[in-house]
């Protein structure tokens, strides 16, 4: 399974009665779509079927998921919300649906409701907050402020959690 960001989500779907009577007969179908359209181009795949009467399909492959699972049976409905997520927001909704365990209501909150903004780190967050919250810190104080440590209670607190998307790159969001 490929993982590159110049990909669209997409899914290879397989006709079943074809490959258990050793064909292989399946289709590549864009996932960042309405569900209907998907099961539209599924059910035409069916119906080239070498095998007539075809009707069950599985998702035997993948691509543009950014690391999610999709599996074999997952229902079309939650592969096309998946999809758009990901299409829509890239690795930091990837990111987000990993911690979310591929719950969308639950990512989509967190995007909408919790989210803080990308900093180089966690410290770096807090360190601005602080900052901005108005709290004056003598200058001969501010050097003995270890970001890193509140950083680290905070996330081990479940204050906050983070998704990187690259070296450097957090995305930072409150923890409900």
């Amino acid at each position: 399974m490929t993982s590159a960001t110049d990909i669209n989500p997409r899914i290879y779907v397989a006709c079943l009665a074809a490959y258990n009577n050793g064909y292989l007969h399946g289709a590549w179908i864009d996932a960042d779509q309405d569900a209907d359209d998907i099961r539209n181009k599924v059910s035409a795949m069916l119906a080239r079927s070498p095998i007539k009467g075809a009707e069950e399909y599985a998702i035997h492959d993948y691509e543009g998921f950014e690391g999610i699972t999709v599996h074999e049976y997952a229902g079309i409905d939650k592969v096309a919300r998946m999809a758009a997520f990901i299409a829509e927001h890239g690795a930091l909704g990837a990111g987000l649906l990993d911690h979310c365990d591929d719950d969308m209501d639950q990512a989509e909150a967190a995007l909408q409701d919790c989210y803080h903004g990308q900093f180089a780190s966690l410290a770096d967050f807090m360190e601005e907050v602080t900052t901005e919250s108005g709290v004056t810190i003598p200058e001969a104080l501010r050097y003995y402020i270890d970001w890193e440590a509140m950083a680290r209670d905070a996330e081990m607190g479940g204050e906050f959690f983070t998704v990187e998307t690259a070296h450097d790159e957090v995305h930072v969001f409150s923890s409900r």
